[in-house]
């Protein structure tokens, strides 16, 4: 249970005053809805404002803070022209302040004549004139000192102003309480960080006090260590069942080409984990193509062999039973039973799966999360694989536990590599297996880039393609965080294509029924259709060899990793391959460093790496959307600097200083705590 000292700082964020039913809704889009979500809110940027008492053309293009009095007033002729304040300061020099829009009563009510105001804005000029258009602060002399020289800017969102952001950020501070320090004293001596609260107070009044800074964002690794690493502990606590396979369904496996040597080294690396008493936890990084599927499936006949169950999960649907489908034909000839479960199976054909999990005559099972519902008994389930890995948090992790007597071994799966550091920050309790060599046949994939005006070239190109025998698929752009709008695009750009190509174009996207995306898969696998245009669904795991070109619209609103992830559908054919990413006119600085590193590379892990540096920790993860927790304090860079010392200390506070029942472990504790790691806490004592 959260320590009380906590509480406060807990809070819903209508506990903060000024907080009312109009101001929820921006606060609550930034993902603001607690005390303590205002409180890790850090802000952005600042503005660096020079506190003065004598107007200098100098000065001109800096923010100033200056007492001024005003002295006329000046409306402009028309409904257009600007309303004048002319002032001075107290050694009588001019200046114009300007305010565009019709009221002209809101100025002058601001700045009475010949009444001394402290005037902050930036000032600029104008001829030899110098003006401040729309001063941002106009308060009382006395009042002067609540405008700080350094004032932090904050993300901002519609509705929602500076000044009461930073007022409510200073009220959910205020409810921080001092804690007891859980940074090993040494390194603590060593880089010379404030206090918790101390810091956390320093940031939120000078945004550039970079040491402030580091202490938040290594409390936050810290606590992300060390709640992997008590899952880790945990683990190891718990027993397994040593599985080693006799190798004889693996040798009736008929492969078209030898595994790779790193194929072969991780496959080594798994059959090695599975013979021991303690679970496995093992993480399969691949990039895409590089033969993940043929490892799991020598996992799982690893399983089948010594008289025990494997299953296999997948995020989606479609993934599931594309897994299924390859399965199968990887283990065609094999005697081993495999079955998928989906939560559209129902009536007969789920309890004839459900009964053969229960005797044992199903011997894999492949599905999506229903396969660990509470309905499903298995009867002696060995190993489980789970694909496609930042979907299913911790929390599914350890769900797994308890469908079998005895832990089953864990492999996991990602489809697209993931940069070291966030390796170690989100995965930290799993030994890495790399698949860094593509298998052979696998056929370079051509990248272009090209304006979005030159749309119908492309189809023109497309149709070329498709009369050569050829199969493309067509991305739809993200239009907003909406599955509405994503299906909305691809349904008219399907419509407009079929004015083309008429049934040759086929529709897949995130609304549609299971059976209909079944169907549309399966005619665009069967060569029924050409042209598949889809919605990101297509993103993982589709595999139609004859696919040689992908067109992905709006290229220029993805995400890197995204992009890489939806160029792997092609090249897995023996023809050669041609991305073709479609751009907006304006693009901005990063979406230009993205579009240009898909050109030049298709190497994934450098991708990720790239992808970590352009978009943070949470976007390459998919955990903004899986609510798994979010890194809210440190970037990347404090990641790469960070990473191995909080790895260190959380290991020294298990090792050398009692784990978390010593005077420095209860601190640690409540570290989880106000991090919300405090699942491992639960984990420890269940453990």
């Amino acid at each position: 249970m959260r320590p009380d000292i906590l509480n406060p700082l807990f809070a819903e964020i209508s506990a903060l005053k000024g907080v009312g039913p109009a101001l929820a809704r921006p606060l609550e889009r930034l993902g603001l809805a607690r005390a303590v979500d205002a409180a890790f809110h850090l802000p952005v940027s600042w503005i660096d404002r020079k506190l003065t008492d004598t107007l200098e053309m100098a000065d001109a293009g800096r923010v100033i803070g200056i007492v001024l009095t005003p002295v006329d007033y000046k409306a402009g002729g028309g409904s257009r022209a600007p309303f004048r304040v002319h002032a001075t300061d107290r050694h009588g020099n001019p200046v114009s302040l300007i305010y565009f829009g019709r009221n002209s009563g809101w100025p002058r009510k601001l700045l009475p004549l010949g009444e001394p105001r402290f005037v902050s804005g930036k000032l600029e000029s104008y001829g030899q004139e110098l003006q401040m258009v729309h001063p941002d602060h106009v308060l009382p002399p006395e009042d002067a000192a609540t405008i700080p020289a350094r004032e932090p800017v904050y993300g901002l969102s519609e509705g929602l102003s500076n000044g009461r952001m930073r007022d409510f950020a200073g009220q959910a501070v205020a409810r921080a309480p001092d804690l007891p320090e859980w940074i090993e004293p040494s390194l603590l001596d060593r880089k010379g960080w404030p206090g918790w609260r101390e810091a956390l107070v320093r940031v939120h009044a000078d945004p550039a006090d970079a040491q402030a800074r580091e202490r938040l964002a290594y409390d936050e690794i810290f606590a992300g260590q060390l709640a992997l690493m008590l899952v880790r502990q945990a683990g190891r606590r718990r027993r397994g069942v040593p599985i080693a396979g006799d190798g004889r369904l693996r040798a009736m496996l008929k492969l078209p080409f030898a595994p790779t040597g790193a194929q072969r080294r991780a496959m080594g690396e798994v059959e090695g984990d599975m013979a021991q008493a303690t679970p496995m936890l093992r993480l399969l990084q691949g990039d895409v193509g590089s033969g993940k599927t043929l490892v799991a499936l020598m996992a799982l006949l690893n399983a089948v062999e010594a008289g025990m169950q494997g299953a296999l999960l997948a995020p989606t649907e479609i993934l599931a039973r594309q897994h299924y489908e390859t399965l199968r034909k990887m283990a065609s000839g094999v005697p081993v039973e495999i079955a998928i479960l989906t939560g559209r199976d129902k009536g007969r054909v789920r309890e004839a799966t459900l009964m053969g999990l229960a005797d044992g005559s199903i011997d894999i099972l492949v599905g999506t999360h229903a396969i660990f519902q509470e309905t499903v008994l298995y009867r002696h389930l060995g190993l489980a694989v789970i694909d496609e890995q930042h979907r299913f948090g911790v929390a599914q992790r350890m769900m797994l536990a308890s469908k079998a007597e005895r832990s089953p071994h864990l492999l996991v799966m990602t489809a697209t590599p993931i940069p070291r550091t966030l390796t170690l920050t989100y995965y930290g309790e799993m030994d890495v297996s790399r698949l860094d060599e593509m298998p052979p046949g696998r056929q370079p994939i051509q990248t272009l880039v090209m304006s979005a005006g030159r749309i119908d070239e492309v189809v023109d190109a497309l149709a070329r393609h498709v009369e050569g025998g050829g199969q493309a698929y067509w991305v739809c752009p993200l239009v907003e965080e909406s599955e509405n709008s994503d299906q909305a695009a691809a349904e008219a750009r399907a419509e407009s294509l079929r004015t083309r190509f008429g049934d040759l174009v086929g529709l897949v996207h995130g609304r549609m029924k299971g059976p209909d995306k079944d169907a549309a898969m399966a005619a665009f696998a069967a060569n029924r259709t050409r042209v598949l245009v889809a919605t990101t669904v297509i993103e993982v795991g589709v595999d139609v060899p004859n696919a040689s070109l992908i067109i992905i619209e709006g290229a220029d609103r993805f995400g890197l990793a995204q992009l890489h992830q939806l160029r792997g559908r092609v090249g897995r054919g023996d023809k050669p391959s041609v991305c073709l990413l479609l751009r907006g006119a304006a693009l901005g600085e990063t979406s230009r460093a993205r579009l240009a590193l898909m050109r030049e590379s298709n190497d994934g892990f450098r991708i990720a790496e790239e992808d970590l540096k352009l978009r943070g920790a949470g976007e390459v993860l998919g955990t903004r959307q899986s609510g798994e927790a979010q890194l809210r304090l440190a970037s990347p860079e404090h990641l790469g600097a960070l990473l191995d010392a909080a790895r260190d200390d959380a290991r020294l506070l298990i090792d050398r200083d009692g784990g978390l029942d010593q005077p420095r472990g209860q601190a640690a504790r409540t570290c989880l705590y106000l991090f919300e790691r405090d699942a491992a806490v639960g984990l420890l004592r269940g453990g």
